[in-house]
């Protein structure tokens, strides 16, 4: 199974980045993210794959990527329109430094899922962001 991963530009928090997926979804369906480049592997994309977001310096959360397909920008340029499920997968955050555009990323090497409730069971979800991050980077969490 092959993956995306990318680094998500303006939303510092999953609960960013899902209130706007949610607005642009509703505006334009499907919900899809556009890139520059399209991926050359497509076809193992859309077998399971997912787009695997970095937030804040850490790979945070995925996306299953449902389609790719050829899209253009306002300026009638060529571009990859990546169809994605809506549902937000949040994993065990790992570091990430910054990089332009996005990388393959194969299964082997992606974080696994956070297990489901995690982060409310133990009130991680209740620390403010900022905090949380900060944590995360001196590894305490």
């Amino acid at each position: 199974m092959l993956h995306l991963l990318k680094l998500c530009v303006g939303p510092k928090e999953v609960a960013e980045l899902a209130a706007g997926q949610a607005r642009r979804a509703a505006l334009d369906p499907p919900l899809r993210h556009q890139t520059r480049m399209m991926p050359k592997r497509a076809a193992e994309l859309v077998e399971g794959g997912s787009l695997y977001w970095v937030l804040s310096g850490a790979i945070r959360v995925r996306q299953r990527i449902l389609e790719v397909r050829e899209e253009r920008w306002d300026d009638g340029s060529l571009c990859a329109g990546l169809v994605l499920d809506p549902e937000l997968v949040l994993l065990e955050p790992r570091p990430q430094k910054p990089f332009q555009g996005w990388r393959y990323l194969e299964a082997a090497a992606a974080p696994p899922d956070a297990p489901r409730g995690s982060a409310a069971a133990s009130g991680l979800a209740d620390l403010p962001p900022a905090l949380r991050r900060e944590l995360e980077a001196l590894c305490l969490l």
